[in-house]
């Protein structure tokens, strides 16, 4: 039988609901309470964004339909400024996602732990290496489609709508379409229309490319 120091001491991975002591348990449930202050207030600025885009399509739609002179750009216009604010967005959802993360490791684990239930004894790894090196669980990629899922694919389906809108509204009535004449319906200064056909319709696959191969699953929850 083995003695000394090492004997007395219970392995850290071996813990269980016993084992905590006042000091620890207390630094988790903090750990916890802050984890979840920061999920919140990173919630709030997901919605803030949201909420730049939906006001900013709103007023470029109003701006570009409230005139027939109005050029038809405002809404490439609008493309790109909800590009940014996806783009923000994602970023904040991935540092979200950092204190989602530890927060279901807790909730996994540790509260199970305390209230007798049998869980891994090696699960404070997971939170050691989440504390050590803070990272997303996610990827650059996966958030901007996650974001696209949830909210952004609305936004823009709503501005491509209106952007065929605002070039129909531009021709006189009883104005037949026929193609390829159409094309020059989108022509910018110089730029012919069918190129900006192309640039709009290689932007929308690529949005579309991103929101389906988002991950659907959280990843902690595959395990």
């Amino acid at each position: 039988m083995t003695s000394g120091p090492a004997a007395s001491t219970p392995l850290l991975g071996a813990l269980s609901d016993r084992d905590y002591s006042t000091n620890a348990a207390n630094a988790l449930i903090h750990l916890y309470r802050a984890e979840v202050g920061k999920m919140t207030a990173y919630r709030q600025r997901l919605d803030m964004t949201t909420n730049w885009a939906v006001v900013t399509t709103a007023g470029l739609a109003s701006f570009a339909l409230g005139d027939v002179n109005n050029s038809h750009a405002t809404f490439l216009f609008a493309m790109g400024m909800n590009y940014f604010f996806l783009r923000l967005e994602a970023r904040r959802f991935r540092t979200f996602e950092v204190a989602h993360h530890r927060v279901r490791i807790m909730e996994r684990f540790f509260y199970p732990a305390m209230l007798g239930d049998r869980v891994d004894a090696g699960w404070h790894q997971l939170l050691l290496a989440e504390l050590s090196k803070p990272r997303s669980p996610m990827s650059r990629a996966d958030a901007l489609g996650w974001r696209l899922n949830r909210n952004y694919l609305w936004i823009y389906g709503a501005v491509l709508l209106a952007w065929f809108a605002k070039m129909d509204l531009s021709m006189p009535r009883g104005w037949v379409l026929e193609f390829p004449a159409a094309l020059s319906l989108a022509d910018i200064g110089n730029f012919p229309g069918w190129l900006v056909f192309l640039g709009v319709g290689a932007f929308y696959l690529y949005l579309i490319v991103l929101a389906v191969r988002a991950a659907r699953t959280y990843p902690l929850e595959e395990d």
